[in-house]
C-alpha cells in the first residue's frame, strides 16, 4: 500500500457529500488537502474541523470548476510547496431536471455540460502539467453508472458522464508512459444532496429517489477512492463501479416500500 501521510491532494466540490466524505478519508490518512468548492463559508467550517481533528495541513479555495480562468488562476496562486498535488479527485459534479430531450430547458444542459465535463477538463489541464513535470501523481475522476447506461428522461446528464468515462480513458492512453495513474469510481444511487440539486430544492422529490432502497453513503465512494489511491504504484484501479445491494442498474432497483 501507498502511504497518503503529507501527500498533497486536491479535491473539488468539496463541501458536502462525497467531496466532502473524500476530504475526511484523506484527512484521516494524513494527507494535506486543497479544498475547493462554491460555498466559502461552508469550506471554512470544514477547513476548521479537519485541521483540529486530524492535524493536518488544509487550504481552502472558493472556486467554481465552470471559469477556466479561475481554475487556472487558483492553481497559479498556490505556493510553491502546495503544486505538489499527488492526487486530484475531480468530484464537482450535478444534475438539473429529469426531463424528456425535447422538454429539456437548455439553461440545465449548459450548466451539467459546463460543471461536469468542461470543469472536469479545466481542473485536470491545470494540474496534470504539475504532475508530468514530476512523473509522479494520480487523477481521481467521480463519475456515475449513468457513464455506462442511459436512463429515461436523464439524457443530457448520461452523456456528461460518458463524456467523463471517454476522458478518464484518454487521459490514460495520453499519461500511459508516466507513473500517473487514471482512475474513475462510478456510483449508482448515493444519497448526498445529488436529487435536491436535480429538482432545484424539491425536497418531497428528493427523497423519493431513495424511498425504499438502503442507497450508497458518501463515506461508502470514499473508502473506494482511498483504495484506488492507497494501491501499490505499479497497480491502476482503472475504473469501479459501485452499486448499493438493491440496485441492478439506473432503473432495476428493488424497493422495499
Amino acid at each position: 500500500m501507498i502511504s497518503l501521510k503529507n501527500k498533497i491532494v486536491l479535491i473539488t466540490g468539496a463541501s458536502s457529500g462525497i467531496g466532502l466524505s473524500c476530504a475526511e478519508a484523506f484527512a484521516k490518512e494524513g494527507s494535506k488537502l486543497i479544498i475547493a468548492a462554491r460555498r466559502s463559508e461552508r469550506l471554512k467550517k470544514i477547513t476548521d474541523k479537519l485541521t483540529g481533528t486530524y492535524g493536518i495541513e488544509c487550504k481552502a479555495i472558493k472556486l467554481d470548476v465552470k471559469n477556466k480562468t479561475s481554475v487556472q488562476n487558483s492553481v497559479n496562486r498556490l505556493p510553491e510547496k502546495w503544486k505538489k498535488i499527488e492526487v486530484v479527485v475531480n468530484n464537482a459534479g450535478l444534475s438539473r431536471g429529469l426531463d424528456k430531450i425535447h422538454e429539456g430547458k437548455i439553461q440545465d444542459w449548459d450548466e451539467m455540460i459546463d460543471t461536469n465535463i468542461k470543469g472536469l477538463l479545466y481542473v485536470s489541464k491545470a494540474v496534470i502539467p504539475l504532475m508530468v513535470r514530476r512523473n509522479s501523481g494520480h487523477i481521481i475522476n467521480i463519475g456515475s453508472i449513468a457513464g455506462h447506461e442511459v436512463y429515461p428522461k436523464g439524457n443530457v446528464y448520461s452523456a456528461t458522464k460518458h463524456a467523463v468515462d471517454a476522458i478518464t480513458k484518454g487521459m490514460r492512453m495520453d499519461l500511459v508512459e508516466t507513473n500517473i495513474r487514471v482512475t474513475t469510481i462510478d456510483p449508482g444511487l448515493v444519497e448526498t444532496e445529488f436529487s435536491l440539486v436535480r429538482f432545484r430544492g424539491n425536497s418531497k422529490k428528493a427523497k423519493a429517489v431513495y424511498k425504499g432502497i438502503k442507497p450508497l453513503t458518501p463515506d461508502d465512494v470514499a473508502d473506494a477512492v482511498i483504495f484506488a489511491a492507497t494501491r501499490p504504484i505499479h497497480v491502476d484501479v482503472a475504473e469501479m463501479i459501485l452499486l448499493a445491494n438493491n440496485q441492478a442498474s439506473s432503473i432495476v432497483i428493488h424497493r422495499t416500500q
